[in-house]
Parts: C-alpha cells; sequence; structure tokens
C-alpha cells in the first residue's frame, strides 16, 4: 500500500469514525452513565469488531450484499429494532450512583456484534476495501485495510467516550442526567432517520 493511499484511507477512517453515529452516541452515553474505564471494552467492541468486519468483507463478502439485496433489508429491520431497544435503555439508565447496581455497559462481545447491523458500520466497511484496498493484494491487502481502519478507529471512539465522561461533571443531579439520557435517546433515534430512507 503506497504512502498516499494510506493516509487517504487513513483520513477516511477519521472522518467516518469520528462523526456522529449510532456507535458514537452509544458511547458518549456510556462514557456519561458508567465512566471511562468500564467503557473501554465497549470501545475496543465498537474498534476491533468492526476492523473484523472490514476484513471479512475485504475477503469477499460484500459480494453477497450486492447479489442478495433481501439481505441488507434484514439487516436494516434488525438494526432499528436493536437501536429503539438501546435507546430506550439509555433514556431509562440509573443515575451515576445507582449506575453499578442497576446498569452494565455494552460489552466487548455485544458491540462487536452490533457492527454486523449497523449499516453505517457497514458502508465504511465496504468502502474502505472497495475505494483503498491495493489491486492484487487479496487476503493481505484486506488485512493492512482493516488494521489501518482499527487504528485510526479506537481513538476517534475514544473521544465520544471521553466526552462523555466531561459531560457527566455536569449531571450532578438525577435531573440533569435525566435529560442528557433522554436527549441521547431521542439522537439515537434520530440516527435511524437516514438509515430507514437512505
Amino acid at each position: 500500500m503506497t504512502f498516499e493511499l494510506t493516509l487517504a484511507l487513513m483520513g477516511y477512517a477519521f472522518a467516518t469514525s469520528v462523526t456522529p453515529g449510532p456507535n458514537n452516541l452509544m458511547l458518549m452515553a456510556s462514557g456519561a452513565n458508567f465512566g471511562l474505564r468500564r467503557t473501554l471494552p465497549h470501545m475496543l467492541g465498537v474498534s476491533l469488531g468492526h476492523g473484523f468486519m472490514t476484513f471479512v468483507f475485504g475477503l469477499g463478502l460484500s459480494h453477497l450484499f450486492q447479489t442478495v439485496p433481501t439481505v441488507k433489508i434484514v439487516l436494516t429491520v434488525l438494526c432499528s429494532v436493536y437501536l429503539l431497544w438501546l435507546a430506550w435503555k439509555i433514556a431509562n439508565a440509573a443515575p451515576p450512583t445507582d449506575a453499578a447496581k442497576a446498569g452494565t455497559p455494552l460489552t466487548f462481545l455485544q458491540a462487536a456484534a452490533f457492527q454486523w447491523v449497523n449499516p453505517k458500520a457497514i458502508f465504511m466497511s465496504i468502502t474502505a476495501q472497495t475505494n483503498y484496498a491495493p489491486e492484487g493484494a487479496g487476503w493481505v491487502g484486506a488485512a493492512m485495510v482493516a488494521g489501518i481502519f482499527a487504528c485510526v478507529n479506537l481513538p476517534s471512539v475514544g473521544v465520544w467516550s471521553w466526552m462523555g465522561v466531561q459531560v457527566k461533571r455536569f449531571l450532578d443531579t438525577g435531573r440533569r442526567l435525566r435529560i442528557f439520557n433522554i436527549s441521547m435517546a431521542v439522537l439515537l433515534v434520530l440516527s435511524l432517520i437516514p438509515i430507514i430512507f437512505g
């Protein structure tokens, strides 16, 4: 992979990873409710899970999505239902003093599995492999794209978790936290609009 192509891929990975989307909104809410340390498995699940999915797409799985369009419809329905459930969970998260007893952040495996029903993440993976994988590099090229993407993705999504922790300073009352959680839930539901109508 050339230096120019690597820089272009890093720019694409940063731009798509740091912008708002289901993963980042959930990470921000998790940072605010559970802190950075307890959100770390969620962050790693997003980055490594997405990296693995990007690698698999590079091996040719994206061809399935092009030849069987109903797979996209099934993914859209699954993603929408799951995001609505997560929005409900975020809106009803416990206050910080009760969070350890009444709620838990997403685990590594839950976050990694979520990438497979997140259309934004799927689109990012397919586009990365289509546009940035070196010609004729086979699985090595697919692995390079996936590895670079994951390395850029982790600090990008980490910013959202960190922002959630910073926001927590202003959420010193149950009422403020409730307003924040409901706002995050509403934004998460609104993130479904481009998924459903895109």
